[in-house]
């Protein structure tokens, strides 16, 4: 496996200035580990890294769009001349856009794709290239393997259940899985995990800060708030996720449906597909 531990890690996490981003970010830090938090709002990520340091954590906020490749060449540059290659890097930045294929638009896909895909795919690539350099440039020694580290990528139930509401999200999704299973294939033989997390129903504001296509403002106002307390009301924080990512980390998991509806509709999917295609067809119940 990887990571046995995370004492003296060095870990880099998207998207970490709230929700899951921060919760894992600090999961880590109380377990030792240094936390690079980066996200699009920096004073969200600068009160991560600050709750970090009163775990006894050190870390660093930056401010990055993953969607942006030429500002992620710069971070992930930025972060090894600063301190070093990562140990871990959870790739959790995400965004979602709902609401029928046919009134989602050019830009919303570009939006959801430039985010949640290729934001994973910009995180993956460059400090998975940085981790797979380091295994190659040290040498193993019989009594310590070196280890080259993991890669998280932050999926959802989404991704393998299909909805008519949600045709842009769930396609991101979808390939963030793919990507990843592709990945842990090439990278397993330098001693390098990769993870692909699929959480369910999870208490974090990304139905508060959605895209609702197909309606007016005073309606997406509607249902974001509608779906906002329906996450709350689940009753399952970004917390208890967090630590079935760090679980996953330790033990090499390949893939992680994170809470019990992940894991019925993974369950679901793959022994009924049909089933899983007449779900679909119901309206989502944010509407």
């Amino acid at each position: 496996m990887p990571l046995a531990h995370f004492d003296g890690a060095l870990a880099v996490i998207t998207g970490a200035g709230g929700g899951l981003g921060r919760a894992t970010a600090l999961a880590l830090a109380e377990r030792g580990a240094t936390v690079v938090a980066a996200d699009i709002d920096l004073p969200a990520a600068e009160r991560t890294v600050a709750l970090a340091k009163t775990l006894g954590a050190e870390g660093a906020a930056y401010q990055v769009d993953v969607s942006d490749a030429a500002a992620m060449e710069e971070f992930a540059a930025e972060v090894r001349a600063a301190r070093r290659v990562p140990d871990i890097v959870v790739n959790n930045a995400g965004v979602a856009v709902a609401g029928p294929f046919l009134d989602t638009g050019v830009a919303d896909w570009e939006r959801v794709l430039g985010v949640n895909l290729w934001g994973v795919i910009h995180g993956s690539r460059l400090f998975g290239r940085q981790m797979a350099e380091r295994v190659r440039a040290l040498p193993t020694k019989p009594d310590r393997p070196n280890l080259g580290g993991h890669i998280v990528n932050i999926a959802s139930a989404a991704a393998y259940a299909p909805s008519r509401e949600l045709p842009a999200y769930s396609t991101s999704k979808a390939g963030v899985v793919m990507l990843s299973a592709c990945l842990r294939a090439e990278l397993a033989g330098l001693r390098i995990g990769v993870t692909a997390v699929c959480p369910g129903f999870t208490g974090t504001d990304i139905v508060r800060d959605a895209t609702f296509v197909g309606v007016g403002g005073a309606e997406s106002e509607r249902l974001r708030e509608r779906g906002h307390r329906a996450l709350q009301a689940r009753g399952y924080p970004p917390e208890k996720a967090a630590e079935r990512i760090v679980d996953a980390i330790v033990r090499n998991r390949a893939f992680v449906p994170v809470n019990a509806e992940a894991r019925v509709l993974h369950a679901l999917s793959r022994i009924s597909p049909a089933s899983m295609r007449l779900v679909a067809r119901i309206p989502a119940v944010l509407r």
